[in-house]
């Protein structure tokens, strides 16, 4: 087992700037965000939240409960805040950054430089959910209305006996989970989103201002719910002009990538 079974930093850059600490959708794992690694300036470092349940953490039991996801991971990361980070999440994951950026605070940390949520509504709006209760077939047809997962994954019974498993205990997670109390953050909140996105949209995505005392702003992309994976170039040149614009400018030495 590593010393650090929440974290992945697929390729290390301790002489980064900045850290971008990214956290996955329900059902996802750190691999999500391998292919930005290659696509980010040296100047940023990555670090990859790894749900248990799943790829190199498939052994072990899911976690199901926010506050134990939350107090976990910022446990191990407190020691890589050393210098600015922005904390990205999407989906799910936007909710799980959010308390993960206040219980850091919380901890004597210092925020994030700005808060990236990808794809949800805002905390408090997110309606209560049933589906980690609905049967197999069910909860088949909530990801295939999502995108994002392979049918031919889901029509092949033993992977689906397998991604169903930790697919539900995340939806268990976000579905259960209520806004945790205390101040809003005091950083920026960026929101992206995909124009077809059936669970989000822009109007919905301005409420995110209701949890920080800074600014909010909303980029659209072309694409659903799952817009990441083909449009990663726009959002990675998004995302880098927003931890730091000059990066984006080309002030920073950014490798050319395909």
């Amino acid at each position: 087992m590593t010393a650090h079974p929440w974290l992945r930093r697929f390729r290390p850059r301790p002489a980064a700037r900045f850290r971008l600490v990214c956290l996955p959708h329900a059902g996802g794992g750190a691999n999500a965000y391998r292919s930005w690694v290659s696509a980010l300036p040296h100047t940023v470092d990555l670090v990859c939240v790894q749900y248990p349940g799943r790829e190199d953490r498939f052994g072990e039991e899911p976690v199901d409960d926010m506050a134990t996801v939350v107090d976990a991971v910022s446990r191990e990361l407190a020691p890589l805040l050393d210098r600015p980070y922005v904390v990205f999440g999407h989906s799910m994951g936007s909710a799980v950054a959010y308390e993960l950026a206040r219980a850091l605070r919380d901890g004597g940390q210092p925020e994030p430089e700005r808060l990236i949520a990808s794809g949800r509504r805002a905390p408090a709006d997110a309606p209560p959910g049933r589906v980690h209760l609905a049967d197999d077939d069910a909860l088949v047809e909530e990801l295939l209305r999502l995108g994002g997962t392979d049918r031919e994954v889901l029509a092949e019974p033993a992977l689906r006996e397998v991604v169903l498993s930790y697919v539900r205990n995340d939806y268990r997670l976000i579905e259960r989970y209520r806004p945790f109390p205390g101040p809003p953050l005091t950083c920026p909140v960026s929101v992206f989103l995909g124009e077809d996105d059936p669970e989000v949209d822009a109007r919905l995505a301005r409420r995110w201002s209701d949890t920080t005392t800074a600014g909010v702003d909303v980029r659209v992309f072309p694409g659903d719910h799952f817009y990441l994976a083909p449009r990663r170039k726009q959002v990675v040149s998004a995302l880098v002009n927003r931890i730091d614009p000059s990066l984006a400018h080309g002030s920073g030495a950014w490798p050319s990538t395909p």
